[in-house]
């Protein structure tokens, strides 16, 4: 579960690697000569072992909120794994422990008991934490398989919120909000050979589980509640949740044939007043969302007739709406920011800045590929560029896109820093970015950039000039192993990274 890029290939894999001439319909990305920012980076520290990170277990990666708090994804420590390693979340054999981050402080979050692992997926504006924990027990459905329970973090506390009712052994809290409303997902003890949970990256995905899987909601008042599926689907999973309590995800819908998980699948977008509505589609037998904004906008990928292509999406007010700009071509949106604004891929990133209306950002030189991963209200976009690998990002550089200009961000953090940026997975509003980088051992470990502007006066060893887009554009070489060779020595568990279909993730 310590891997970096889980990504959620589910259908058509291949369709990723293709790269598409852009429709008319769109705008093409042109460098300007725009003034960047330098940056400072601050690493996040390890809890005694050898790395820590950020688990990008969907695309609306939530670890970095508005204040500058980090929380999304375990550190290492020098605790023995006691369980199976068949079923290590690091490949050393250490225990993980999900942590928090704010002002240059690290704590340790903690697990359901102190030798077990546990990790975080979201952190909401005010603090509250969601993830998963191992408990102990082993599932005694598939021998030496660790069970987890779904984990809140909440003013120094700790609460499994335990199982759906009727029982089930695993789970995890995937979002929560500034209520502590958490959407999360959970097995049931309802026998299924087409269980969703072998697709989710947040549990044990690809271990052939035998039990269907749910999307819930829990508050303090009523605790876990099932939130049912779509149609005649028998499993469903949630996968972030808004202040207003409203919660997006996908649902088996029945079990005709579909291009996602085998079955025909629907994304969904429930509250507590309307119960779970079904978004619809573009044609095709998968919908699939992957973000919604306060104002319940929801985006995410959808196919069309014949399952091919796939599109991005945007819904709104009970429609849903073809985001175009680059006709006949595979897109996907991964991220939307409060303001409407969309981002996510067609063979380079993409920027909506409504229906009809997309920017192309280009890549980082000559790159063949890139893909948006995150979009702050003042519309600076990350994500992630690849020189090599198109398919699975194993090997790639993150980046920064604003003002019309893209710039690799190992050109504006300090030339001496101890990490080669390779992800971008999230900016807030005050500009700072999480990402993961290597160090000179080849060991990712998580960060963020700090932007040297007015907004951050007196930060150490930061440099308040400003570069041109032509300076930022001479990217620095890898200085560091490609992703592959890391991550199959550092990460059993570990899959590839692919901006495909639905979200790149963990």
């Amino acid at each position: 579960m310590n891997s970096k890029r889980w990504p959620r290939i589910i259908a058509l894999t291949a369709l990723a690697t293709l790269t598409f001439p852009l429709s008319m319909t769109a705008q093409s990305h042109k460098q300007v000569n725009s003034q960047h920012h330098h940056y400072q980076l601050a690493q996040i520290p390890t809890l005694g072992g050898p790395g820590a990170n950020f688990f990008d277990n969907t695309n609306n990666i939530a670890v970095l909120n508005a204040r500058g708090t980090v929380s999304g994804g375990s550190a290492d420590t020098l605790i023995p794994d006691p369980f199976s390693s068949n079923y290590w979340w690091n490949a050393a054999g250490n225990v993980t422990k999900a942590y928090l981050w704010e002002n240059g402080s690290l704590t340790e979050l903690g697990s359901l008991l102190d030798n077990v692992n546990s990790g975080s997926a979201w952190i909401s504006s005010n603090g509250i934490v969601a993830g998963l924990s191992e408990n102990g027990q082993i599932d005694p459905s598939i021998p030496d398989l660790p069970e987890i329970s779904p984990i809140m973090w909440r003013d120094g506390k700790i609460t499994n919120l335990g199982t759906l009712p009727g029982g089930g052994y695993q789970g995890a809290a995937v979002s929560v909000n500034n209520r502590g409303e958490v959407a999360g997902i959970a097995s049931n003890l309802v026998p299924d050979a087409n269980s969703l949970l072998n697709y989710n990256p947040n549990l044990w995905a690809g271990v052939g589980y035998g039990y269907q899987l749910r999307a819930f909601v829990w508050d303090q008042s009523n605790g876990m509640q099932d939130l049912g599926t779509l149609g005649a689907g028998t499993n469903a999973e949630a996968t972030a949740i808004n202040e207003s309590g409203q919660i997006i995800g996908d649902s088996y819908t029945s079990s005709a044939p579909g291009v996602c998980y085998g079955v025909t699948t629907g994304g969904f977008l429930w509250d507590r007043k309307h119960g779970m509505q079904d978004l619809g589609s573009l044609g095709g037998t998968c919908t699939v969302p992957n973000d919604l904004n306060n104002r319940g906008q929801v985006v995410g990928v959808s196919w069309t007739a014949g399952d091919s292509p796939q599109r991005a999406f945007l819904w709104e007010n009970g429609s849903l709406r073809d985001l175009g700009g680059f006709e006949g071509n595979n897109t996907g949106a991964v991220a939307i920011n409060e303001k409407g604004e969309a981002v996510g891929f067609s063979g380079h990133a993409v920027l909506w800045k409504k229906v009809g209306e997309a920017i192309d950002l280009g890549t980082v030189g000559n790159d063949p590929c890139s893909f948006a991963q995150g979009v702050n209200d003042e519309e600076q976009v990350v994500g992630d560029s690849s020189p090599t690998d198109c398919a699975n990002y194993d090997t790639s550089r993150g980046f920064l896109w604003e003002h019309g200009s893209i710039v690799d961000l190992n050109t504006v953090i300090p030339p001496n820093s101890p990490l080669y940026i390779v992800y971008a997975y999230t900016i807030n509003r005050r500009g700072e970015i999480a990402v993961n980088g290597i160090d000179a051992n080849g060991i990712e470990q998580a960060a963020v950039l700090i932007p040297c502007d007015e907004n951050h006066a007196g930060v150490e060893g930061c440099d308040y000039s400003t570069m041109d887009a032509a300076t930022a554009a001479q990217s620095p070489a890898p200085r560091y192993p490609s992703g592959a060779q890391r991550l199959s020595q550092l990460r059993r568990t570990s899959r590839s990274h692919t901006p495909t279909l639905v979200r790149p993730s963990r």
